[in-house]
């Protein structure tokens, strides 16, 4: 494996994993707030699904962030984003200005999505604990160390 094949994988779940930690970890810290933007979109049980966004965040996003069944963690997400994305960017429902935004804001779900599908096909890659035995380390044909491929 070349040095792409082995980092991209790396660098790409923390990208995605990273909007999912700190968003659970502001629900955590702004309840109030959150439940109250929920309650405005007309969701009913508020602090159940307040609750299962957090842990769906949390879990999913350290899950990949980490590559520890990182397809589980990836499909977890997306359970969570395919929802959120729909009710609460629903950018139909709006003209104007704020239509453009939401608009902007599903396709920014839409490719975030496109990322979650790309770790429940491929796996985590190379570095991760899915992958202990790292099969971007391959044995030196001089010294018979292991040393990273390029």
């Amino acid at each position: 494996m070349n040095a792409v094949t082995c980092w991209a994988p790396l660098l790409g779940r923390i990208g995605l994993s990273a909007i999912f930690l700190i968003s659970g970890a502001g629900k955590i810290f702004s309840w109030e707030q959150t439940a109250g933007y929920m309650s405005s979109k007309g969701m009913p049980l508020v602090p159940l699904f307040l609750v299962g966004a957090i842990v769906l965040e949390l879990v999913g996003g350290l899950s990949v962030l980490v590559g520890y069944k990182a397809r589980l963690g990836a499909g977890l997400l997306i359970v969570f984003l395919i929802p959120a994305t729909v009710i609460f960017h629903n950018f139909w429902a709006f003209e104007g200005q704020e239509q453009q935004m939401q608009m902007i804001m599903f396709l920014k779900n839409l490719a975030i999505l496109g990322g979650l599908l790309l770790v429940v096909g491929f796996g985590a890659g190379a570095y991760s604990l899915d992958n202990r035995c790292g099969s971007c380390v391959s044995s030196s044909p001089v010294s018979g160390t292991a040393s990273p491929t390029a």
